[in-house]
């Protein structure tokens, strides 16, 4: 009976060490896949880092390219009035400069 009994508790011990080799080969799996999968999504972070870096230096460049746009339209319309001002004694110098020439007789 105790070579029975030992029988036993040896076919135990060995179902014991073959699952939890088992279960141990299942987690090295586990964390391989984990790693790769860690190793993947930090990939992606530091590509999304970078791109989000040339987003903002894009932005910061659109922002001072819209600040100059803004102080050039800031002058033209200052100056509106003044050069709509200029155009038109410009235009009617012309107008009278054309009616005197056609009214010109030249012999």
């Amino acid at each position: 009976e105790a070579i029975r009994s030992e029988e036993d508790a040896q076919k135990a011990y060995e179902d014991f060490v073959k699952g939890t080799n088992g279960s141990v080969e299942a987690n090295s799996k586990d964390i391989i896949n984990k790693s790769e999968e860690k190793a993947k999504k930090e990939g992606d972070l530091i590509e999304a880092k970078e791109a989000k870096e040339g987003v903002l230096l894009e932005l910061e460049q659109l922002s001072n390219f819209n600040a100059e746009l803004h102080k050039s339209c800031d002058f033209v319309v200052k100056n509106f009035e003044l050069r709509q001002t200029a155009r038109d004694e410009e235009v009617e110098a012309l107008r009278q400069a054309k009616a005197i020439l056609s009214g010109a007789k030249f012999e």
